[in-house]
């Protein structure tokens, strides 16, 4: 008799209050990226219906001491690094050790060397929201790298444009690349709606296995207006009950409507742009124009 194997699933992009400050210039100081508690977020998940749980705080760590507990739970992060074009990058880096953790931040500086050791250490890690400006301007070297140097891409990210999430799928396919999925939640209303899917995986091992083998399925949502209007506001109102003091600050958000917009209308072009130079890329690469194309694609 055979016996049903089901699938498992993990949000694979999760932060919580470990990932640090702000990146915006006028909040660093008094915002965090993320409030979510660690515990609140595994237990989220759980309710969610995760099989697994990890969380990939910003170049961060601190919340396993709250969850190395948990049997279902295993340790990641993301990685902030710089690309040999100067570009900036996230990281994906899963199933992870305190020792990795150290060698993960001693190496990001140093695209070549980190890759080197990644794979040196068979550990699975993906190129994050490679299509959307959040970290900055692109090169078009950086997709050859893309191509090349991941084992995966992150192809549904539920803060991402569909455009952005679609154009990172059609990319992983044209290289064969393995796809991932995770909500990027940084606000608690958003954990779990984004993850991904191994069929017929029983373990942590056998999840990963069936991702490194091109085998994972992405689910769940896609970024929108008001959800990430929504989560800013959130994290708005932590920032205030953890601060009293920011109350004058927080009252910036009545702007956040209008700065959400732009962006969208941001990272709409800057999708569309990279999409069209990538293809442009590959297809001259593919016609046997050597390495002319990057300058080229560039300009």
């Amino acid at each position: 008799m055979q016996f049903y194997k089901r699938s498992m699933r993990c949000d694979l992009h999760v932060h919580t209050r470990h990932s640090g400050m702000c990146t915006i210039p006028v909040l660093r100081k008094v915002c965090r990226e993320s409030y979510n508690d660690p515990l609140a977020v595994y237990e989220r998940l759980k309710r969610l219906g995760m099989d697994l749980v990890t969380v990939t705080d910003h170049d961060s760590i601190d919340a396993a001491e709250t969850l190395r507990s948990k049997p279902d739970f295993f340790l990641s992060e993301e990685v902030t690094c710089k690309l040999p074009s100067g570009t900036e990058l996230h990281v994906g880096v899963y199933d992870i050790t305190e020792r990795d953790h150290v060698e993960l931040q001693r190496r990001r500086n140093d695209f070549e060397s980190l890759a080197r050791w990644l794979d040196g250490r068979s550990l699975f890690f993906s190129a994050n929201h490679v299509f959307s400006s959040l970290t900055g301007r692109r090169a078009a070297e950086d997709f050859l790298l893309f191509e090349s140097a991941f084992p995966a891409l992150e192809t549904r990210n539920g803060h991402m444009l569909a455009r952005a999430n679609g154009n990172a799928a059609a990319l992983a396919d044209r290289a064969a690349l393995a796809e991932v999925g995770g909500s990027d939640a940084h606000a608690m209303g958003s954990v779990g709606c984004t993850y991904t899917v191994a069929p017929r995986a029983r373990s942590k091992e056998e999840f990963l296995h069936a991702l490194r083998m091109g085998q994972g399925r992405v689910r769940g949502e896609m970024g929108g207006l008001w959800k990430l209007m929504r989560d800013v506001l959130s994290i708005g109102r932590s920032m205030v009950r953890e601060n009293p003091w920011t109350a004058p600050v927080a009252a910036l958000g009545v702007a956040v409507p209008a700065v959400i917009l732009a962006n969208y209308c941001i990272e709409s072009v800057f999708a569309r742009w990279w999409m069209a130079r990538y293809l442009r890329l590959r297809a001259l690469r593919e016609a046997g124009c050597g390495a002319t194309p990057i300058a080229e694609v560039a300009a």
